[in-house]
C-alpha cells in the first residue's frame, strides 16, 4: 500500500474526474528519482501541460517503489535453482538485482517506464478501492 496524504488523494480525484474516469489517459509527464523519493509528474494525456508546475506532482518513497517493483516482480524472473546440500533442483523467483538498484542500472528505459506505469496503477487501484469500500460503511 502506498501511502499518500488527504490533499494528493483529493488531487488525484479531480484528475479521475477531469478524464472522465478513463484511466488509460493519465500518463507520466516527467520523472525523477533522487535522495530516495520517486517523483512522478501526471497529466492528461488529451490536455498536455506546457510545464511540469501546471501537472500533478506525485512524491513516494524508494521504499514504496521498491515494493511495487518487487510485488509485479519487475525485478526477478522465475527460474531453476538447486539445493545447496540435498542437490535437488526446484523452481524458485531468481532476483536480478535489489528492486531500486535493478531499476537504475538494470532495466532497460522501456522496463524503468514500466515500473513508473505500474507505481500509478497501483496507486489508482488503491485509491479507487480504499474510496469505495469506505463509502459502503454508510450502508451498514
Amino acid at each position: 500500500m502506498i501511502n499518500i496524504s488527504q490533499k494528493l488523494k483529493d488531487e488525484l480525484w479531480w484528475m479521475i474526474i477531469s478524464v472522465d474516469y478513463d484511466y488509460s489517459r493519465i500518463t507520466v509527464a516527467d520523472h525523477e528519482l533522487n535522495d530516495g523519493i520517486l517523483t512522478l509528474w501526471l497529466e492528461d494525456k488529451q490536455d498536455f501541460k506546457n510545464s511540469l508546475d501546471e501537472c500533478l506532482q506525485l512524491d513516494i518513497t524508494a521504499k514504496q517503489f521498491a515494493k511495487v517493483i518487487r510485488n509485479e516482480n519487475m525485478n526477478s524472473y522465475e527460474g531453476t535453482k538447486m539445493h545447496p546440500t540435498k542437490q535437488f533442483l526446484y523452481k524458485a523467483r531468481i532476483e536480478v538485482n535489489e528492486p531500486i538498484r535493478w531499476y537504475k542500472e538494470d532495466a532497460s528505459a522501456i522496463e524503468q517506464q514500466w515500473a513508473r506505469e505500474a507505481v500509478v496503477k497501483t496507486l489508482l487501484t488503491q485509491l479507487v478501492e480504499t474510496e469505495v469500500v469506505s463509502n459502503t460503511d454508510w450502508f451498514i
